[in-house]
């Protein structure tokens, strides 16, 4: 009798020692793989969070106006001069009342267009690339306008564009505001 019973015993021991380290090892790589798992679904979730914020402020285009320190121009040094001097590709910051609203303009990129009164002398067309930034809907003839944008030198006054953000990040963002919202 003495002699089966320990040879039950060792059995059962040796049986139990060998799957109790079995069920350790397997429930270790286990409780790692479920904690990797978990790391990594962490992971992805910062990253679509991290995408999306970036995607909804590059898309808001009339929240933020550039700061006035960006721009250190005035009517003396900026259009009046561009005009004056026959410049092009000047970046200009002003203001003028709408006189004129006209027809947009649909080949290539579509622009909304109308005529601002500068000052006593000069006129401006602003062209406003609604492909990239959003129409000014309830534009009226008499309303002010401020813009900052690229001159362009025309005998009849000149032109206004880039009154819109760059997508490609290369060229300064330009803006229309009218009635206290920003248009880019």
């Amino acid at each position: 009798m003495s002699r089966i019973g320990p040879t039950i015993c060792g059995s059962w021991q040796e049986k139990n020692i060998s799957t109790l380290k079995a069920s350790t090892k397997y429930s270790f790589h286990t409780t790692d793989n479920i904690m990797k798992k978990q790391r990594l679904i962490q992971l992805i979730i910062v990253a679509v969070l991290v995408m999306f914020a970036l995607y909804i402020n590059k898309n808001d285009k009339t929240e933020v106006l550039p700061p006035s320190t960006d721009v250190k121009v005035t009517k003396a040094d900026g259009v009046v001069t561009a005009y004056t001097q026959k410049k092009s590709d000047v970046l200009v910051r002003g203001k003028g009342r709408v006189v004129k609203l006209l027809a947009d303009d649909l080949k290539g990129s579509k622009h909304q267009r109308f005529l601002v009164r500068y000052n006593d002398q000069q006129t401006l067309l602003i062209s406003h690339n609604i492909d990239l930034a959003p129409r000014i809907d309830a534009l009226r003839v008499g309303d002010i306008v401020e813009f900052y944008g690229e001159y362009e030198y025309n005998k009849k006054g000149g032109i206004i564009h880039w009154t819109h953000h760059d997508p490609a990040g290369r060229h300064p963002d330009g803006w229309l505001r009218h009635k206290e919202k920003v248009y880019q």
